[in-house]
């Protein structure tokens, strides 16, 4: 099975393309400053053309559904369900923060990826890379640093990566101490690939989502519904 993976849940996203048999044949990353909608395109016909292949090749799609940029998660959703009504192709929805775990698939530590959720909070979850898959020890949330360092007290040395680890280092460090393992700068983001991997996974098992039912995992509200609560 070939499996194409869209990110856009943070600034930094991209595509990948995954040969069930023969591993990663492209993937692609490209920061940008004001939104994903006049890149995303040309990175996917990009990826396609780096593994030789057209969208008629794929056999089912995958996109991060987040918590993360709301309107980079809209982006995201919408062009991979213009390709799933095009084409006719299958669906795989993996939230952001569980294909972030992926980065560390052989952790012996439990992982927390974390992104900037802006007002002083981050996006985190908790996953223990086990068996092959992430169980979710803790699912996401938006909350302060302090107050996750204190959730995480109670599960030993764990791994801390992104965005959220790196601005708010003074406050896990403190809290956590030694317990605090800080991931490497370069594994700082989402791959795309390792979406790519959890998506062809799920495929594999047939967890496919209805794209018209599909929406983002916002974990708390934008500032449009805040102002209108």
């Amino acid at each position: 099975m070939r499996i194409l993976a869209i990110d856009t849940s943070t600034m930094m996203g991209g595509v990948a393309v995954m040969d069930g048999e023969r591993g990663l044949l492209a993937e692609t990353r490209a920061k940008v400053r004001a939104g994903h909608s006049g890149s995303l395109m040309p990175e996917i016909d990009q990826a396609l053309r780096r593994a030789s292949l057209d969208i008629t090749d794929i056999d089912a799609l995958c996109v991060t559904t987040g918590p993360g940029s709301f309107t980079g998660l809209r982006i995201g959703l919408s062009t991979a369900k213009g390709l799933c009504f095009s084409t006719g192709l299958p669906l795989v929805a993996v939230p952001t923060l569980e294909a972030f775990a992926w980065n560390f698939p052989l952790s012996r530590r439990p992982v927390c990826p974390m992104l900037d959720a802006r007002k002083k909070e981050v996006y985190a979850a908790l996953f223990s890379m086990r068996g092959g898959r992430a169980e979710r020890l803790m699912p996401e949330t938006s909350m302060r640093p302090a107050g996750l360092a204190r959730e995480l007290e109670a599960h030993g040395e764990v791994v801390l990566a992104g965005q959220g680890a790196e601005l708010y280092r003074e406050v896990f460090a403190r809290a956590l101490g030694p317990r605090a393992l800080f991931a490497p700068s370069h594994l700082s983001e989402p791959l795309p690939s390792a979406a790519a991997a959890l998506g062809l996974q799920k495929a594999l098992r047939g967890e496919f989502s209805e794209p018209r039912e599909l929406s983002p995992l916002y974990v708390r509200k934008s500032e449009a519904e805040l102002k209108k609560g």
